[in-house]
């Protein structure tokens, strides 16, 4: 097979393709490493919970071991759950151009290879959290029985973004758990908030297999939604800004806050304003674009534990 048949068909000219080892790129794809986006949008939530947890305890920022650890983490874990989908999806992605070329579908990696890759990377993810209390390592756990049925639920319910928010925002809990050794109230709202932005931005996602999942027969929030996703991203995005919200003023987060909110607030419109469910392009470009709203929300929430 020669390299331009080895590359994944929407996502070409990365550092993987550029730079890595040959007899690596291939496993590298399969985690979704020439992919970052996911790595980014697992990662803040738990960012935010560290920060929001700064402010809740008046530390000057959040911890920055913590911080460092959980960016590993989650490349471990993203890589983990990327290629259990596929080992689950292989046979569907096979029958879907955008994902035909994945690894598994195209033969690149065989299925036991893709199993011991999967161990491997569950085992960095396990020695990063075992550096953790106790109370966040059962916390840190607990998210695996989500992350292993997400792959099955588009194949029964249209709301299969409801699952990936789930498991996609439970580091909204992990911050404030590592920091703390309990969860309270504003990590369980800061978690609900983070699970309405993830609807969303996983609605825009989606619509670029939607009709491709229609022949196939999965089900997604941008098939349910069709015409009227804009107004019904409206109200997740309005909903996650106001989860947020309570969260940051509950512990105390004043002006800072606020600003970083409000710059929240006006990507996720923007978001809304711009999007066309018909340009795929577009709607991979908008759903990479969270990775920016969630940083924007992250400086301010560093800034209010910063700025007493």
């Amino acid at each position: 097979m020669n390299e331009a048949a080895g590359r994944v068909a929407d996502s070409t000219g990365n550092w993987v393709d550029r730079l890595a080892p040959a007899a690596l790129r291939p496993y590298l794809r399969l985690a979704r490493a020439d992919r970052p986006i996911g790595s980014w949008l697992l990662l803040l939530p738990c960012w935010w919970s560290s920060a929001l947890a700064a402010v809740a305890a008046g530390a000057p920022a959040p911890n920055p071991w913590h911080l460092v650890l959980f960016a590993i983490g989650t490349v471990a874990m993203r890589g983990a759950g990327c290629t259990w989908n596929d080992i689950v999806d292989r046979d569907i992605d096979a029958r879907v151009e955008r994902t035909r070329s994945r690894p598994l579908p195209s033969g690149q990696v065989s299925l036991p290879a893709a199993v011991v890759f999967l161990i491997l990377q569950a085992l960095v993810g396990l020695a990063v959290l075992l550096q953790f209390n106790g109370f966040a390592i059962a916390t840190g756990l607990a998210s695996l029985a989500i992350v292993a049925i997400y792959p099955f639920m588009k194949r029964i319910t249209w709301w299969p973004q409801i699952v990936l928010g789930l498991a996609f925002s439970w580091g909204a809990l992990m911050g404030w758990a590592a920091a703390f050794g309990r969860l309270d109230w504003p990590a369980l709202v800061l978690y609900a908030g983070s699970i309405a932005w993830v609807i969303g931005y996983d609605t825009i996602y989606a619509h670029q297999d939607r009709e491709d999942d229609a022949l196939v027969g999965l089900k997604s929030t941008a098939r349910l939604f069709g015409e009227r996703t804009k107004p019904m991203l409206a109200v997740f995005f309005a909903a996650a800004v106001a989860l947020i919200g309570i969260a940051g003023f509950g512990v105390g987060a004043g002006l800072a806050f606020a600003l970083g909110l409000a710059g929240f607030a006006a990507h996720l419109a923007w978001q809304v304003w711009r999007l066309d469910i018909a340009d795929p392009a577009l709607c991979l470009t908008l759903f990479k674009s969270n990775r920016d709203a969630g940083l924007i929300l992250f400086i301010g929430l560093v800034l209010a534990a910063g700025v007493r």
